[in-house]
């Protein structure tokens, strides 16, 4: 009986224990149910689609449970959702250790206040959820907390001391706020922190709180208002490996051991007011890749060590007040993609090291007192993309050897001492769209070759020695500057417009049959010995009657481009978004419009009915087949890519069987150079 009795008692206390936990998971189904129904398109989600009341809700899609099946984490991540983001039922889950709602389209509201009963909640992610308002005071209360994420949002006001309470915070996110005010006492009580960012904010004061976070390892404060030194402490870190600071008021010098006792991996402090020198040893156990120091007051010299540093990326320390030799290892970092050392003060030349630099695309150094030749080991760096050295004391003759340069877009070389002639190898530079070889000690002739580079558009080789004449091929640039030369002979007829007018004068020696601020060339100047026979042998009243048949069969032509224009089935293909329709541009493909010739074209100017002005270029479908021509396919995709401040926007494109226009931003005055440097 004993025994029975023992055997009914224990069968009704698990009858009652499997009644409760069952019970506990239906009022669990129920409140994330209802935290559902307050989304505005939870019917139409997907992952939603799961939290139902006939599934378990262990099941739910974005639900984990703990090994009680009682919820553990909800992570509705990405998921579009909208409404305003009301948490009064998923509050009440009482295991609830993880809440992840960043990345929706929630209303604006303040910060919830049910949030702050969850005191067991360990993980709360509300990124990019339009939240507004200060941090509540309240956010002190949720003190096992390890991760709170709370960037992206529209929160103002300061953050306030109560997140010192924290102490168990290992990541704290905050960046992409309008928070304000001076960072809080109590910061310093974080001792377990490891990643904090608080950047694009309106932070001001210095970095005094970050003085005792000795186990930090990522620091990111840029875009804000911060002012005063980098606290010494800083360079005993011993696990720090990314600092980013950038875009504050910082000043005074780096500590020197910054880096030097952990595997470093990022420091970007550019755009502060930093003096003193460059640490010697942020790559000190071999994994930096980004040193980025740009525009500060920092002098001295590069660091020996930096020249062994193969993991670094980026090197760029421009816009200071450095000098002395660059150390030749420097231009052979073999992981390199941009090495920029501009506007400072250095000089010595460019060493045959860089030949080893296989990834490097941008070699910027403009505005300093480098010299020497340019080595012929510059075509082994065969990734380049732009080299910009312009201002320089570089002399000798500008290597054949870049023509092998395949990828090679920007080619600045202007305020230097280069002589000798300018290599006809750079023809093979398809990819080229911006030259500048001014103000150099150039001889020889302007190879043709440059002229019949499909994505070429700047041209300038004014204040230099070229003689010769100028080639025909040169008028289906966009932007030409050849004043200040000693050319000679007649001036193309593709480039006897008004529009060329100030790109070709200070050459004495040119002439022109149709331009009146030229000298007249003399009868038969420029023209071949078959045509001058030709016109000697008319009469007068054979010439006239000779102009008379051009000027018709010039209307004609022109008529049955017009027509043909308007009849041929175009297709527009944009690349930014448009403020003009086809037709616009189809009707202003004129004779008064033309601003250039060229070998593959012509190039107009065609002025909108909102006063904007644009460019249009023709290129011939010169394929066989009907199809566009290479020249075309490689400028398209060259410039509909490029994202670049130096490169002119191409807006469009429109296409037909028959004939191919390029639609880019109009320049009337300067050039690329000069947008460059804006």
């Amino acid at each position: 009986m004993d025994a029975t009795f023992l055997y009914l008692r224990c069968l009704l206390f698990l009858f009652c224990l499997l009644s409760h936990m069952e019970a506990g998971a239906v009022d669990e189904r129920q409140l994330l149910l209802k935290f559902k129904s307050t989304f505005e398109n939870s019917s139409t989600n997907s992952i939603l689609s799961t939290w139902n009341s006939s599934n378990p809700v262990c099941s739910f899609s974005g639900v984990a449970c703990n090994g009680k099946k009682y919820v553990r984490e909800v992570d509705l991540t990405d998921q579009n959702l909208s409404g305003f983001l009301v948490l009064d039922d998923i509050c009440q889950l009482k295991f609830l250790e993880k809440l992840e709602l960043r990345n929706n389209a929630f209303h604006p509201r303040l910060f919830p206040s049910e949030i702050f009963s969850l005191k067991n909640l360990t993980y709360l992610g509300l990124a990019n959820c339009s939240l507004q308002g200060p941090v509540p005071k309240s956010i002190g209360n949720l003190s096992e907390l390890t991760l709170l994420d709370l960037s992206y949002n529209n929160m103002v006001g300061e953050i306030p001391s109560e997140v010192g309470k924290l102490t168990k915070l290992w990541m704290l996110e905050l960046y992409c706020n309008h928070l304000n005010g001076t960072l809080p006492f109590g910061l310093r009580n974080l001792t377990n922190l490891e990643y904090f960012d608080a950047s694009k904010n309106l932070l001001e004061g210095n970095l005094s709180e970050f003085r005792f976070s000795k186990n930090i390892v990522s620091l990111h404060l840029y875009e804000n208002n911060l002012s005063g030194e980098v606290p010494a402490e800083f360079g005993e870190f011993k696990k720090l490996v990314v600092l980013s600071l950038f875009k504050n008021m910082l000043t005074g010098p780096l500590p020197q051991k910054l880096g030097s006792w952990s595997k470093f991996v990022c420091a970007d402090l550019s755009e502060n007011f930093l003096t003193g020198t460059i640490p010697p040893d942020m790559c000190k156990m071999g994994t930096m890749t980004k040193l980025l120091f740009v525009q500060n007051k920092l002098s001295g010299e590069i660091p020996q060590n930096y020249a062994k540093c193969t993991t670094l990326k980026r090197f760029r320390v421009n816009n200071n007040l450095l000098y002395g030799v660059v150390p030749p290892g420097i231009w052979g970092l073999p992981n390199a993609e941009i090495i920029d050392i501009g506007s400072n003060r250095f000089e010595g030349p460019i060493t045959s090291h860089i030949g080893k630099a296989r990834t490097l695309a941008l070699l910027f150094m403009s505005y300093n007192q480098l010299s020497g030749e340019l080595p012929d080991e510059i075509s082994k760096a065969t990734s380049l993309v732009s080299i910009v050295l312009d201002n320089n004391r570089f002399s000798g003759r500008i290597p054949r050897s870049l023509g092998d340069l395949k990828h090679l877009g920007i080619l600045f070389l202007q305020s230097n001492m280069f002589s000798a002639s300018i290599p006809k190898s750079l023809g093979r530079c398809f990819l080229l769209s911006d030259v500048n070889m001014a103000h150099n000690l150039l001889s020889g002739e302007i190879p043709s070759s440059l002229g019949s580079l499909p994505s070429l558009n700047s041209l300038n080789l004014s204040n230099n020695q070229l003689s010769g004449q100028i080639p025909e091929k040169l008028a289906s640039l966009m932007l030409l500057d050849l004043t200040h030369n000693r050319l000679t002979g007649v001036v193309p007829k593709t480039l006897s417009i008004a529009a060329y007018k100030s790109s070709i004068s200070g050459n004495p020696g040119l002439c022109s049959m149709y331009m009146s601020s030229f000298p007249r060339c003399s009868p038969g100047s420029g023209l071949s010995k078959d045509v001058r026979i030709v016109i000697i042998c008319f009469s007068v009243g054979s010439a006239i009657l000779l102009v008379l048949l051009i000027c018709a069969l010039f209307l004609k032509k022109r008529k049955d481009e017009e027509r043909t224009l308007k009849e041929e089935s175009w297709e527009l293909n944009s690349f930014h978004v448009l403020s003009f329709t086809q037709d616009e541009i189809l009707d202003s493909i004129r004779q008064e419009n033309l601003i250039g010739r060229g070998g593959s074209g012509n190039v107009y100017r065609v002025l909108l009915a909102d006063g904007k002005e644009l460019a249009v270029k023709h290129i011939r479908n010169t394929d066989p087949s009907g199809g566009k021509s290479k020249e075309f396919d490689a400028e398209v995709a060259t410039l509909s890519s490029i994202r670049h401040i130096n490169v002119v926007k191409l807006y469009c494109s429109i296409t037909s069987e028959g004939s191919s226009f390029l639609v880019y931003e109009y320049l009337p005055n300067g050039n690329l150079w000069d947008r460059l440097h804006t």
